[in-house]
């Protein structure tokens, strides 16, 4: 029985591999590249603690500020470890923030803008809220909440997210103002159907194409807004080793050993990057109006 599918299952490998390839070509290659790095990024920081030569966190006061050799790849900080290490284990941190925060906002703005957009009654409550907190620039709320609650990486995670959730929930109830003027809306509700089911399976599917358009980009801005808290001394405690806290405490050191701030700059740069050409080309995917320009 075996032998007899084996053709068959060798068919079906061959068949989605030419579907990939056929995938990837019609991203193009600026897309396509952004995926391998943001692919390669992800992986790396995954299975860092499987690879990574020293651990990023001992000090080691004889190896200070050391060049790149066969023992330190990247040399060492002005404590002795090893920059290698901490880079690669920073994007594991950076990638966290950046995805906790991208999820949580699209989570509760989704919630929040579906009941914004559908009820009435409920909207300009709502939205009087989110207009306030949309006046506070994004950085000095996310200071001010890591000053209050203490530098985490919980905290920097809601400081993050705090700002995001506006923004969210202006483009759900933008497409649930529109979604809920439809026939089938009109149909559902005539029907009798509950409130719930309205919302989370007629409404709610409309905003999935925009809504991961928004994630990416509320990714990249977490990751940048990450960087720059830390780096402004309001982030993540400095024992864990991020991005921007590398870059922190190297920026003392710039003149004797610019690899300090240059190879995590250079992940940051490479990163964020790769997640908004991403995000570009899922915009121009799942946007039915660019399809048929093309087409």
């Amino acid at each position: 029985m075996s032998a007899a599918f084996e053709p068959t299952s060798r068919m079906k490998s061959v068949l989605d591999f030419m579907s990939v390839t056929l995938a990837l070509r019609k991203l193009g290659g600026g897309p396509t590249i952004a995926a391998v790095v943001l692919a390669i990024i992800v992986i790396a920081a995954i299975f860092a603690p499987l690879y990574i030569p020293h651990d990023p966190l001992k000090i080691d006061a004889l190896n200070r500020l050391k060049g790149s050799s066969s023992t330190f790849l990247l040399g060492t900080d002005a404590f002795g470890r090893d920059l290698f290490s901490r880079v690669v284990m920073g994007a594991r941190v950076s990638l966290f923030i950046g995805v906790g925060a991208a999820v949580v906002s699209v989570f509760l703005g989704l919630l929040i803008g579906l009941v914004s957009g559908f009820y009435r009654t409920a909207d300009a409550i709502i939205m009087r809220i989110m207009d306030s907190l949309m006046a506070i620039p994004s950085i000095l709320l996310a200071i001010a909440l890591v000053a209050l609650n203490g530098p985490s990486l919980w905290s920097v995670i809601a400081a993050i997210t705090l700002p995001e959730i506006p923004r969210v929930v202006r483009l759900v109830r933008a497409v649930v103002l529109t979604a809920r003027e439809e026939p089938y809306v009109e149909a559902a509700i005539s029907l009798g159907s509950s409130m719930p089911k309205i919302l989370w399976q007629h409404l709610m599917p409309n905003t999935l194409a925009p809504l991961t358009v928004q994630g990416t980009y509320i990714c990249a801005s977490a990751i940048l807004t990450e960087a720059i808290l830390s780096f402004l001394g309001a982030g993540v405690s400095t024992e864990i080793p991020t991005w921007g806290n590398i870059m922190a405490e190297g920026r003392l050191y710039f003149q004797i050993k610019p690899a300090l701030i240059f190879w995590p700059g250079v992940m940051l740069s490479l990163c964020i990057l790769s997640i908004n050409l991403l995000g570009d080309t899922a915009r121009d995917l799942l946007d039915p109006r660019l399809r048929k320009r093309e087409t």
